[in-house]
């Protein structure tokens, strides 16, 4: 946005992004909200005398509604802007806060026919735009990079045994914030009792060290989350990357860039893969396509013209 000519002050919307506050924000931020309020209100202080054109909340698990009404109060011709990249029905918390904004967005299709709201998919960074195009000489078959969390190990390693008895190479990267946190979340998730913590990693790794392994690869596994539909940015980055796309989540039929050629749907409890899929090189995808997944083109969307009608008429 600054590099578009805008003055900008940003705040992340979390008082610490340490993994025992991200836990207590998430389960239950009653127990935070001192900490929260002194948060918020240290940034009342600091903008205080300050106008505003916009104010632009991305998921805002943590944000009281005092700050949104004051903030509001102190700019009342101000556009207010919202974006969740997460269902609400995960979070339905966020649902009393969408009356204070003027544009709402989510990711999730079945939220924006829902809650009324405007439908915006993710983007990509330009990092991953167009790392080599056919790549028949790759290191491996699939890779997949992924934090440890739902079902996602289980489906994984079928996933994994599908390409071995295919003769596939492979690479699996599950990584967790933290070995405390994800010790504990062993005991109470049934879908965590079954990952070997000797698969797991507590390093995430970089984008620099994600498009290295995007680089040596034919394919990208998504395992997206069970009660997700939205499209994770990993899926955007990929195909970006004129990488071929291996998901989960068969929402991605009603997208624009959807091309059987570049991207093979399995489902989740009948996995299947095409060795015909790996024959083939990647299908470039239309330019203008292409500029509608961008980072520029998903700014563009919050602050000049929605596009609404260009994502939804691609619903079926």
């Amino acid at each position: 946005m600054t590099e578009l000519g805008a003055e900008v002050d940003f705040y992340d919307e979390r008082p610490s992004n340490s993994n025992i506050s991200k836990g207590i924000i998430r389960f239950n931020k009653r127990f935070y909200h001192l900490k929260i309020n002194q948060y918020y209100n240290r940034i009342l202080s600091e903008i205080r005398g300050k106008q505003y054109d916009f104010f632009f909340l991305i998921k805002g698990e943590a944000i009281p509604t005092f700050f949104l009404e004051k903030i509001k109060e102190n700019n009342p011709e101000m556009e207010m802007i919202y974006y969740n990249f997460d269902p609400l029905t995960e979070y339905p918390n966020l649902i009393s806060h969408l009356k204070y904004f003027d544009k709402k967005f989510t990711f999730e299709y079945n939220d924006s026919v829902k809650f009324n709201l405007s439908f915006r998919p993710l983007f990509y960074l330009e990092e991953y735009k167009n790392l080599n195009q056919n790549n028949r000489s790759s290191e491996y078959d699939v890779v997949f990079i992924g934090s440890a969390h739902t079902d996602r190990y289980i489906v994984g390693e079928k996933i994994r045994a599908a390409a071995d008895r295919l003769n596939l190479n492979s690479y699996f990267y599950y990584y967790a914030m933290g070995r405390i946190a994800f010790r504990l979340k062993k005991l109470i998730d049934k879908n965590l009792k079954q990952f070997d913590i000797d698969k797991v990693s507590f390093d995430k790794l970089n984008h620099h060290q994600i498009i290295d392994f995007y680089k040596k690869t034919k394919s990208v596994l998504d395992i997206n989350k069970p009660f997700q539909h939205g499209l994770t940015i990993r899926t955007f980055e990929v195909l970006a990357s004129g990488r071929k796309l291996i998901t989960t989540n068969a929402d991605i039929k009603n997208y624009p860039f959807y091309c059987p050629n570049n991207i093979l749907v399995v489902d989740r409890e009948n996995i299947q893969l095409e060795p015909d899929f790996f024959k083939t090189d990647f299908k470039e995808i239309d330019r203008e396509v292409l500029r509608k997944m961008s980072l520029d083109s998903f700014i563009e969307c919050f602050f000049d013209r929605h596009q609404d009608e260009y994502w939804n008429s691609f619903r079926k």
